[in-house]
């Protein structure tokens, strides 16, 4: 059965939108200790000018890749009350976890009206993060937890990083609510390396059209459409390298794909990631074969843009 410890450790950190500093310092780590092993050592772009984000550059970068680091969570404010940080799927009774001045909170979620509130024994000081409790199931054929959404990418993008040569990866914040990151990102990015691409590192929703179990998910629209093209391209190159993988079509959702693509960089991007069950809930899965054909169709690409 697989193990995936580093999969696991970025499982239990609290990095909900807005908070993400202990995810960037544990990969910043992670980067400087391991990437003396790896086919290339990138430089490693971070500090306060880049806020809570990391930028590792590999030889001559013609694609980036977007990998964000928050989640979903709810933040504390008076009464009980809880307020929604980007969008969980809540349901009455989910465990909730977090800290406090006063100390470590286990906690149940309660819905009353659309109303969300904990049932903690004390007050919780305004302003307070909680997340979901970790429960993670591994077994030969898939995951489960929480924060799948985008554990999974951050993961797939450390895997990436062993045997890339050329290319940028890019771990980012606050896709969960609204963005605002990767502007900044961009325009750091472009003064220095002519990018012509980006890909996002990203975990999809399972639908009618997008089944677990069948491949990585090239999207070809979400509420934003990339640039047709750029599109055509992509399939071309997932059918020449014969890894599964399946096309999505949707109205809605965003990713950090889209502020690449209202950027004022000439940047084409596409989503590629692998399809789960229960988005935004205690409980997401993915099938391991997904996963597989995700990183594969990663170390494919940027080989090939």
């Amino acid at each position: 059965m697989p193990t995936h410890p580093l999969l696991i450790e970025l499982l239990h950190l609290s990095g909900v939108s807005g908070d993400e500093r202990r995810v960037r310092d544990f990969v910043l780590n992670y980067v400087l200790k391991r990437r003396k092993f790896w086919k290339v050592a990138p430089e490693v772009h971070f500090g306060d000018n880049l806020q809570d984000n990391l930028i590792l550059a590999f030889g001559n970068p013609r694609t980036a890749v977007f990998a964000h680091m928050d989640t979903v969570g709810f933040m504390a404010r008076y009464a009980n009350q809880l307020v929604p940080v980007g969008g969980p799927e809540v349901l009455d009774g989910d465990a909730l976890i977090g800290e406090d001045a006063y100390g470590s909170i286990a906690c149940r979620l309660l819905v009353d009206d659309g109303n969300l509130y904990h049932d903690f024994k004390r007050p919780v000081l305004p302003g307070t993060i909680l997340t979901y409790r970790q429960d993670v199931e591994i077994t030969d054929s898939y995951i489960e937890g929480a924060y799948l959404d985008n554990r999974l990418g951050v993961y797939n993008a450390l895997l990436l990083c062993e045997e890339l040569t050329d290319g940028l990866v890019v771990f980012s914040t606050y896709e969960e609510h609204g963005g605002g990151a990767v502007p900044l990102l961009m325009k750091y990015i472009y003064e220095r390396w002519p990018i012509q691409n980006a890909l996002i590192s990203d975990i999809t929703w399972a639908t009618e059209g997008v089944r677990p179990g069948e491949g990585v998910v090239i999207s070809l629209r979400d509420k934003h459409i990339p640039r047709r093209s750029f599109l055509n391209k992509m399939v071309l190159l997932a059918d020449e390298s014969e890894i599964p993988y399946q096309l999505e079509v949707e109205a809605y959702g965003s990713s950090d794909g889209r502020e690449v693509h209202y950027s004022p960089y000439p940047v084409d991007w596409c989503f590629i990631g692998a399809p789960q069950e229960n988005a935004h809930t205690p409980r997401e899965r993915v099938i391991w074969t997904d996963f597989e054909s995700m990183l594969q169709l990663y170390r494919f690409l940027m080989d090939r843009l």
